[in-house]
């Protein structure tokens, strides 16, 4: 199979269910950020990067690679509302300094919009499980997490394939199927590798009668959120202030919050060239925690000279 022909299949099964209208956007609002009380900056930032992400096993968080870019396609929303959705997608790709592709690319973040989210899922898996799961080391999650994606009952879900690459060179540094062996330079070092994981398709499902209660910008923050990072559906959030609470209080955030972004210019600044995966996590709280300790100690100058006016 060349490469991309997969999610071109998958493109053209999925133009060919019904169009649908989009719900009539909700009032936005914003409130203030939650605070988890009682515990350090240090340690919020540590649980949540280590709650949030899930890469595949043995492999550490990837994320989409300025080389090849981005190209998003939406499916199954009214043309002005799919346009939106894509646009701001490609918005929050521009701030994490990621190219966007052409108009006519073919997509590598493919969101769906859809009245029966696990049937169309089920469908596009059966009619191209090799786009899900690749057959070479370190592509997606596991079977079984296949299967939990599959039956969701979430109003979003999404999957995502990774490819482990030279961060030198951008090679493949994994054996595929039909060609040679990689070749792969090593770092001397024990603790460091050339080895990082690129993001190079995501799927995500709207289940649109679900997500009628949020606005069309909550929607399509949630879902660029998402797109560029392995988050774990599974993960409990709450306590934090992230758009990733959206579905459970609406009233969370207007869009993507101070803390989200914090974590997704954190992942994508981060030097990721820890051998050991935990490690390279750490690496991105490392960043998210001096970020967001900037973003407190501003704040707090602010106020100490709003109080001396």
């Amino acid at each position: 199979m060349r490469p991309g022909s997969a999610a071109a299949t998958l493109f053209v099964l999925a133009l060919a269910v019904p169009g649908l209208a989009w719900a009539q956007e909700t009032p936005e609002t914003r409130v203030e950020d939650i605070v988890v009380l009682g515990t350090p900056l240090r340690e919020q930032v540590e649980t949540f990067a280590d709650t949030v992400v899930a890469p595949p096993h043995g492999r550490g968080p990837a994320r989409w690679s300025a080389r090849s870019g981005i190209c998003v396609g939406v499916v199954n929303l009214q043309r002005d509302a799919a346009q939106a959705m894509a646009d701001r997608v490609s918005e929050v790709a521009l701030d994490l300094g990621l190219p966007i592709g052409e108009p006519g690319c073919s997509p590598n973040i493919l969101i769906i919009a859809t009245d029966d989210a696990p049937t169309l899922t089920a469908a596009l898996v059966e009619r191209s499980p090799n786009a899900f799961r690749p057959p070479y080391s370190g592509s997606s999650r596991s079977r079984l997490q296949l299967r939990r994606f599959i039956e969701s009952d979430a109003p979003v879900r999404w999957w995502h394939v990774s490819l482990p690459v030279n961060s030198e060179t951008g090679a493949v540094a994994v054996r595929l199927p039909g060609y040679d062996p990689p070749r792969t330079g090593v770092m001397a070092s024990r603790l460091t590798t050339v080895i990082q994981n690129d993001l190079r398709r995501a799927y995500v499902i709207i289940d649109i009668d679900q997500a009628e209660n949020v606005s069309f910008r909550q929607l399509s923050d949630y879902v660029a959120m998402v797109a560029f990072a392995q988050i774990d559906p599974d993960a409990d959030l709450s306590g934090f202030p992230t758009i990733l609470n959206v579905f459970d209080n609406p009233t969370i955030a207007f869009g993507l919050t101070d803390w989200d972004q914090s974590y997704l210019g954190s992942l994508y600044g981060a030097e990721l060239n820890r051998s050991n995966p935990n490690a390279q996590s750490g690496a991105v709280a490392a960043l998210m925690f001096r970020e967001r300790r900037r973003i407190e100690d501003d704040r707090a100058a602010e106020l100490e000279d709003a109080e001396a006016e």
